[in-house]
């Protein structure tokens, strides 16, 4: 009896290393600027961070996570041509320890390789449940800077959250950090709804 139990753990660890394996070929296909993201090596195949997005109506602290998609715009931006996908979650800090999770997708431009000198677009949207109500979201914009990614919203349009906060001429330099390390901050953070 034991032996048929190790063997199927044994069968189970073999599939959990070929899956890996295969997601690391697909990876290193279609988006191999995953493995080097932010002038950093990145074998787990994203990046998380955190900084403290300043707008119109106050600063909010923020964390970012994200990772490759197959989903992207075709379209080019800034004379550069798509590269990839991104997807991922962000937190937004709207008051000391209050959190607004939002779904992060965008696109990466003129970056194959590596991040080092591309142009990354994310919309950040408010989750909405069951299809009911207005969607907030913000756009943001930017380049890295060494290990920090600069970014700002191009005062392009945004649509205002079912709290009422409006992200209008927002700024942010995210820079590599864990969720702890940003709820951390989020506990002790100023930030406001301010409608």
């Amino acid at each position: 009896m034991t032996t048929g139990r190790a063997g199927c753990l044994a069968g189970l660890l073999r599939l959990i290393v070929l899956c890996a394996l295969v997601l690391y070929i697909l990876a290193g296909v279609t988006s191999p600027w995953a493995f080097h993201i932010g002038g950093r090596w990145t074998p787990l195949l994203y990046w998380s961070g955190y900084g403290k997005l300043a707008t119109s109506s106050g600063t909010y602290p923020l964390y970012v996570i994200f990772y490759p998609s197959a989903r992207f715009s075709r379209l080019p931006l800034d004379g550069l041509r798509p590269s990839g996908g991104l997807q991922g979650t962000g937190t937004l800090c709207v008051s000391p320890g209050k959190l607004e999770t939002l779904k992060l997708g965008g696109t990466i431009y003129g970056g194959w390789s590596s991040t080092n000198d591309a142009l990354l677009q994310f919309r950040l949207l408010e989750i909405r449940y069951f299809g009911i109500g207005q969607q907030g979201y913000f756009d943001l914009y930017g380049r890295w800077h060494g290990s920090e990614l600069v970014m700002d919203d191009r005062n392009r349009a945004n649509a205002k959250f079912r709290s009422g906060l409006e992200i209008k001429q927002a700024s942010i330099t995210l820079e590599p950090g864990s969720y702890s390390d940003f709820k951390a901050g989020c506990a002790t953070s100023t930030a406001a709804i301010h409608p």
